[in-house]
Parts: C-alpha cells; structure tokens; sequence
C-alpha cells in the first residue's frame, strides 16, 4: 500500500490513501492484512515457479511481509525491489532492495522484472489504469504481473444477534465505501482488474476469486474491527458516531456474528514473449 499523498483524480476532487505508514495504527494494519491475505498471495506467486534468479518488483510493500517471502524464494541469486512511499516498515534481508517509491509519478525501468506483485495499491488511485500500462511495460517479455484487490461492494451479513446488528452492519459496509469513494478509491476495481489487465496488453490473464465465510475469529473480521480505530476520523465523517463504532466492534467480536467476506480477486497475467 502506498501514497498519503493528495491526489486529484479526474472529477476534480481531491483525495488521499486512507491507510498512512506513518499512523501509529500501520503496523496492526499490516499484521492483520498479512494474516488474512498474505496465504492466498503467496500461493498464487508459488503458481509462477518463482525461484532462483528472478527479479521481481513488490509495489506498495506495506510492512514487507510479501517481499520477504519472495526474497527468500528467489535467494541466492535473484533479487527484489520493494517500493512504497513511506518504505520505513520494510525489513531488509539479503537480496531484498527498499525504496521510497511513489509509483504514480516515479518512472519504473522498463523490460526489468521477471515477476511483478501489488496488493491493495492500485484500488487506491485514481490513476490504476495508468499505473498499470507502467507495471506492464516494467515486465520482460514473458514476465508475470499478479494483482491482489477487493471489490468490497459484496459482502453480506448472514447471521447477526439481532435486527439492529444487521442495520448496524449495513450502515458500516455502507460509510466504509462512501470514504473510500470519498478517497479517490475505487471499491469494485477487484472485478474489473482482470479486463483492465487484458487491455493493457498481457495474455493468459486469470482472475481467481475468493470469499471466505467470516465469524469473529477471522482474520479479516479482526482488520475491519481495526479499521473503526485506524479510520475513526473518516468514519466520523461519513456519519459514524464514537458510539457505533464501539457498537461494531462488540458485533464483530460475537460469536454468532456470521457473514460473508468481500470478494478479493488474484489476478495474475503475462506479458507477450
């Protein structure tokens, strides 16, 4: 994840990654998206044959988790780069390169990297799509782009205490995406990855959905629950009181609290030989 950084995207409005590096909140975000998401991440680049000699380029790194596990793959003799642009919570290994990195407006080199990985970066900005013709152009021939995004405008709640749980759930879901629009964010662009990819020129694109069912030992129920403390402010905003958001996290933390995750998509592609 990346860019704290105002943005102005093509309505004029301005916006701003939600989810700052330097927030006292980062290095929980970053423990409990590793913990839901960094399996299915890993698995898929796994799928790649990632290993021994490739060069491979980590956008948006966030705490490092994933460029840690690449670096290791690729040890002894290959490389990573891991980008962000507040890059301070990346640990550093042998083979592993950090770099303060804004990838919207900071040139990438072209035909350099054998695998190339972003999660939750590019639903972020408001400029994906050009962002993407540069991954792609960053590829050698033959090279694998794969990108990991929600589309959080799915995602019901199955079984709550109440009636009132469930409205409150829904006002959540609801104010959660409002800010994210708000942002300059886009909460479907997991659904539409796999098409903006195939435009974009790579082939043998495969998009891999996945929805988890989700009670209050998931690790993707404890990320949300932190979002209410990591995004209190947006949330105020968008109408949520102090109050609710306690009320969320008692719901979310109820062991008959029951509902369907959002859609996250794997999305991995190749650039012609």
């Amino acid at each position: 994840m990346t860019d704290t950084a105002a943005e102005t995207p093509a309505d004029g409005k301005a916006s701003r990654y939600l989810f700052d590096n330097h927030s006292e909140h980062a290095f929980d975000q970053h423990r409990f998206l590793a913990a839901a998401y960094d399996p299915m991440t890993t698995e898929r680049l796994e799928r790649t044959g990632v290993g021994p000699g490739w060069d491979c380029l980590e956008v948006g790194a966030g705490g490092g988790s994933v460029a840690l596990w690449l670096a290791h793959r690729v040890a002894p003799t290959g490389s990573v780069l891991a980008t962000d642009i507040k890059p301070e919570r990346i640990p550093h290994t042998h083979g592993l390169e950090v770099v303060r990195h804004d990838v919207v407006r900071d040139p990438l080199p072209e035909a350099a990297f054998d695998l190339i990985h972003s999660r939750l970066v590019l639903l972020h900005l408001p400029e994906r799509i050009a962002v993407l013709d540069r991954l792609v152009r960053a590829l050698k021939p033959g090279g694998v782009l794969q990108l990991d995004e929600f589309d959080i405008t799915y995602g019901p709640g199955l079984l709550m205490p109440d009636a009132a749980s469930q409205k409150l759930y829904e006002e959540f879901q609801e104010a959660k995406t409002r800010l994210m629009i708000r942002a300059g964010a886009d909460p479907a662009w997991g659904r539409n990855a796999a098409e903006a990819m195939r435009r974009a020129g790579l082939v043998d694109v495969d998009p891999r959905p996945r929805l988890e069912l989700w009670d209050a030992d998931s690790p993707g129920v404890h990320l949300i629950a932190h979002h209410t403390r990591h995004l209190r402010e947006a949330f105020v905003r968008e109408g949520m009181t102090d109050r609710k958001l306690a009320d969320v996290r008692a719901l979310l933390a109820d062991p008959s609290f029951r509902a369907c995750s959002c859609a996250v998509y794997s999305v991995q592609g190749r650039r012609p030989n």
